[in-house]
């Protein structure tokens, strides 16, 4: 079983539009609702697949309370926490040729409290799962030590702990020795301060983020495909998109692909890219299931360290 915890999840409108012409009056093509947050996308992709996975959702407010209806219908295993504060709302706009402008709001603040009573609840649910996933944002005011602390906690347990977060909150995480690091690109340049131009500064990146204590690095490079370094291997793959509409989500999709496929080597690879691509084929932050998810599309192997990227990166 996959546990996953959210600190900042949200509510998530996907609007839909021609192209975006600032001051202008935009009329919508369609729009969605979904349930949103890191860890709430992988479970619910995982759901989507079949793959046994619990959520642990901290929640407030009437957008709280929405969010958590919208979970109930999908059919999401979940443990709720109520908090004083209100959750976010963020907006998408996406446009036809795959560019896509967010808005998130920043979240509410939780107390201690309210931090101590989400990882009790977070460690009563993990005493079945194989892999916890601390992923997102933290909200305004929470230390940026609270998924090092978990992933400490969790160690001990013989749990493997993924984390899907950035800035100082990944590197706080990496000095507590996380089985599995996903940083996109920008995150990955600004973790390592390198400029990212090619595969091999990709590598070059991932092999900071280990010997910084990560034991397995998934980097997801957008168009540029996917590299996953761990003890036994180095691996690039990709994955062909023909018609993209939206990728929000995609990278938690990607997470949940490859931790349904193992957690590790080049067979986990190819189902992360394989989930990740049909998510970008999904409107809004829809999962995919089974019937959307094409593997014969992937290509894997040794990657080609001179091999340039069409979106470089530079640390910020």
């Amino acid at each position: 079983m996959i546990l996953t915890l959210t600190l900042n999840p949200s509510l998530d409108r996907t609007i839909e539009i021609g192209s975006l012409d600032r001051g202008a009056v935009i009329r919508a093509a369609a729009a969605r609702l979904d349930p949103g947050g890191k860890g709430v996308n992988v479970s619910r992709a995982l759901l989507a697949n079949a793959v046994a996975s619990r959520a642990v959702v901290p929640f407030g407010g009437d957008e709280g309370r929405q969010l958590v209806r919208l979970l109930t219908l999908e059919g999401l295993d979940m443990v709720t926490v109520p908090v004083t504060g209100t959750t976010r709302s963020n907006v998408t706009l996406a446009e036809p040729d795959g560019t896509i402008t967010k808005i998130n709001e920043p979240g509410t603040a939780l107390s201690p409290g309210e931090l101590d009573t989400i990882a009790d609840t977070v460690l009563a649910a993990a005493h079945e799962a194989d892999w916890v996933v601390a992923s997102g944002s933290l909200p305004p005011e929470v230390p940026a030590d609270v998924y090092a602390r978990l992933c400490r906690r969790f160690a001990g347990a013989g749990i493997h702990v993924a984390v899907d977060t950035s800035g100082p909150a990944l590197a706080n995480a990496l000095a507590a020795g996380p089985a599995l690091v996903k940083p996109n690109l920008e995150e990955l340049a600004a973790a390592t301060g390198m400029p990212i131009r090619c595969l091999g500064d990709v590598v070059e990146a991932a092999g900071k983020l280990r010997a910084a204590g990560a034991r397995t690095v998934l980097a997801s490079l957008g168009a540029d495909g996917a590299v996953l370094v761990e003890d036994s291997g180095i691996w690039y793959g990709h994955a062909t998109v023909t018609e993209p509409r939206s990728s929000v989500g995609a990278g938690d999709a990607m997470l949940a692909g490859f931790l349904a496929g193992g957690g590790h080597g080049e067979r986990a690879l190819v189902e992360a890219l394989a989930w990740g691509a049909a998510a970008v084929c999904l409107p809004g932050s829809r999962m995919p299931a089974p019937a959307d998810i094409r593997s014969d599309g992937v290509r894997t192997g040794p990657p080609l360290l001179t091999r340039p990227l069409e979106s470089p990166a530079d640390p910020t």
